[in-house]
């Protein structure tokens, strides 16, 4: 099995089973986004204290670059305080999806990225 064909499955395995899929029923902050293009939606919420993300859930439909994406970005903000959420950007997302993509699968990948921004700037106005 080549690396592209590991990664692959490792996209389709987050699709299938995503991580931290759900609501957050005492959520901080939770924004939805959409992909008018190709219908992809997401939302996360997520529970910030003292400065870092407690706990984070999605819910959303879509093709498996977007579900997957989601899953994979809410494991790794899991537990991560705002500034080093500020490290990550689009490069990193696309790179943690591990798959060569096009202009349009890209938009698919940083669905739950540009949600996740979102949050942020909901949740630093908000402070």
């Amino acid at each position: 099995m080549s690396d592209n064909d590991m990664q692959a499955e490792i996209v389709l395995e987050h699709y299938r089973e995503p991580h931290n899929y759900g609501t957050l029923e005492n959520a901080t902050v939770s924004m939805t986004e959409s992909n008018p293009v190709c219908g992809d939606t997401v939302n996360i919420s997520l529970l910030i204290e003292d400065g870092a993300v407690k706990d984070v859930k999605f819910v959303g439909k879509g093709c498996s670059i977007s579900q997957a994406s989601a899953s994979m970005l809410t494991d790794r903000i899991m537990g991560k305080s705002l500034e080093e959420l500020k490290e990550i950007d689009e490069e990193s997302v696309i790179d943690m999806i591990g798959l060569k993509l096009g202009p349009s699968r890209e938009k698919c990948a940083l669905l739950s990225f540009n949600t996740l921004q979102k949050c942020i700037k909901e949740y630093q106005s908000s402070q």
